[in-house]
């Protein structure tokens, strides 16, 4: 069986096959991951209209300007940086690109009435990854929970206790809270 591929591959064509298929996949894979690096920016993110409300908001927290110079940008908090799951989120994502098109958010307005709703499925996936997007750069374990203020060293000892993480505590850290949030 090994003699029989081995002569089949001192075949001209079939050496040039082989080398056709082998750059090909190479290069669409080369092709697929620069996409996929390409739509994990914040530019990238920001470049649909209705994104411009929830990036100015964004602009205004710490995780965009902060004295210690460290940025978080839309990807970092709301895709997965692991695979298969930022794979998974990339296509789920296509749901943005369809209500941008419908223009469902593409008003102030608009974007506030869905707001709560868009909030809420957020949080419940943050909740179903255990913050495991804050957990990239945030650690309660690492953290000087002693410079902290009296509430949030109580709250951060209680949440290390009690095995809680970030996105149980912490909405609205970013963008603002919805009307009609009751937390």
């Amino acid at each position: 069986m090994l003699k029989a591929m081995w002569n089949w591959f001192k075949q001209p064509a079939a050496r040039w096959g082989v080398s056709i298929g082998v750059l090909g996949t190479a290069g669409l894979l080369f092709v697929f991951f620069q996409g996929v690096a390409y739509t994990n920016t914040t530019d990238f993110c920001v470049s649909c209209h209705s994104m411009s409300f929830p990036y100015e908001e964004y602009k205004k927290s710490a995780h965009f300007k902060n004295s210690i110079g460290v940025q978080a940008g839309c990807p970092d908090c709301h895709v997965p940086h692991d695979y298969p799951d930022l794979l998974i989120a990339k296509v789920m994502a296509a749901k943005d690109v369809y209500h941008e098109i419908l223009g469902t958010v593409d008003t102030k307005e608009k974007f506030e009435t869905h707001r709560l709703q868009m909030a809420k499925a957020v949080w419940a996936k943050m909740e179903k990854r255990g913050s495991k997007e804050c957990l990239n750069c945030h650690q309660l374990t690492s953290m000087v929970i002693e410079d902290h203020g009296r509430r949030a060293r109580r709250k951060h000892k209680e949440a290390i206790e009690d095995g809680k993480h970030c996105i149980q505590c912490h909405k609205g850290v970013v963008h603002e809270l919805p009307k009609g949030y009751e937390g």
